[in-house]
């Protein structure tokens, strides 16, 4: 596995870089631009690959996406990334105001007309008609020119994994997949979308994050973090045929009871198989041995430090610790 982070802020990105990070990315929130923080990436950085990790897909137009990239690849010429993510129909519909209906086909379309946008030459109209997107764009600024950025989805269930398949370059897996759930769920999908598509599943990247925390001064701590992470992530429905995999649907019944009555506890509900099935954590020794136990990580890691309930300083700490652990063990393997 290769291996990046999520944005850690300048600094702390070239020592990752040195380390052999071959990537930063970024999610977005409220009070985060995925795009914005791509721009401090790519100012940030020198070598590895920046883009979104994920930007939310519905709420921007094909237009807006594609012209935030080409601006990126002047900041940062042929290491931009997309990374895209439908999010949820709730929010798609009470936060953005916009319809998210359909989502994985509507991805599909989206990925294509980001595409046109990107591979046009100077001159050359934009034009697309589609079920969801209608586009015709005479853009007469010379301001095109074809660009190879690749783009990635954020992917859970098999819909939009089959989408990746036949669509997208790669896919972005969420910080609770397991080995059974890349091997099991993700893999036979990908595989389906690609030959849908004419295409070889050999040709689809495996992106994804991973929740790390090394600690070796306290690693009951990390481990304590990682824990309430997992547990968070869980409190959400939409992973159930994860949790129904694996047999975990107890754990996460009192994980969620936990979280309505007393939020701080619930990582105490996350088994030993949860936590090895899914993170890195500890000291330096155990967080090697719990990824040497892993058969089926991405094949770019972003080790993503734990955030529920956990403070900037902290989170400073756990990357550095990352960034050392990472640079000494997985180079070791490979």
């Amino acid at each position: 596995m290769q291996w990046g982070l999520p944005w850690p802020g300048a600094e702390q990105a070239r020592a990752a870089e040195a380390a052999g990070a071959i990537a930063f990315c970024t999610g977005e929130f409220a009070d985060v631009d995925a795009y914005v923080t791509s721009t401090e990436m790519a100012l940030g950085s020198s070598s590895a690959a920046v883009g979104p990790g994920i930007a939310y897909a519905f709420a921007r137009s094909p237009f807006v996406h594609a012209s935030a990239l080409r601006h990126l690849h002047r900041l940062a010429p042929e290491r931009v990334f997309l990374g895209l993510g439908a999010g949820s129909f709730r929010m798609n519909r009470d936060w953005f105001g916009v319809d998210s209906s359909h989502a994985a086909p509507r991805m599909s379309e989206l990925i294509r007309v980001i595409r046109a946008f990107l591979t046009a030459e100077n001159g050359e109209p934009i034009t697309f008609d589609g079920r969801f997107y209608s586009i015709d764009a005479d853009v007469r600024a010379p301001v095109f020119g074809a660009l190879d950025i690749p783009i990635l989805i954020g992917a859970f269930n098999k819909y939009m994994v089959r989408t990746v398949g036949r669509d997208a370059d790669g896919i972005l897996g969420h910080g609770i997949f397991t080995d059974r759930w890349w091997s099991e769920a993700v893999a036979p999908e990908l595989a389906f979308g690609a030959a849908d598509s004419g295409r070889s599943v050999d040709d689809i990247t495996r992106w994804g994050w991973v929740i790390t925390a090394v600690d070796d001064d306290d690693p009951e701590a990390a481990i304590a973090a990682a824990r309430r992470q997992i547990a968070f992530y869980l409190t959400v429905k939409t992973y159930d045929p994860l949790v129904e995999l694996h047999g975990w649907q107890d754990e996460v019944a009192a994980i969620r009871r936990a979280f309505r009555e007393s939020p701080t506890t619930i990582g105490d509900h996350v088994s030993d198989d949860m936590l090895w099935s899914i993170a890195i954590c500890g000291d330096t020794a155990q967080a090697s041995e719990m990824l040497g136990k892993r058969t089926d990580l991405p094949d770019v890691g972003f080790l993503s430090c734990p955030s529920f309930l956990v403070g900037r300083r902290a989170r400073a700490r756990f990357n550095d610790a990352a960034i050392g652990f990472a640079g000494d063990r997985l180079a070791a393997i490979g």
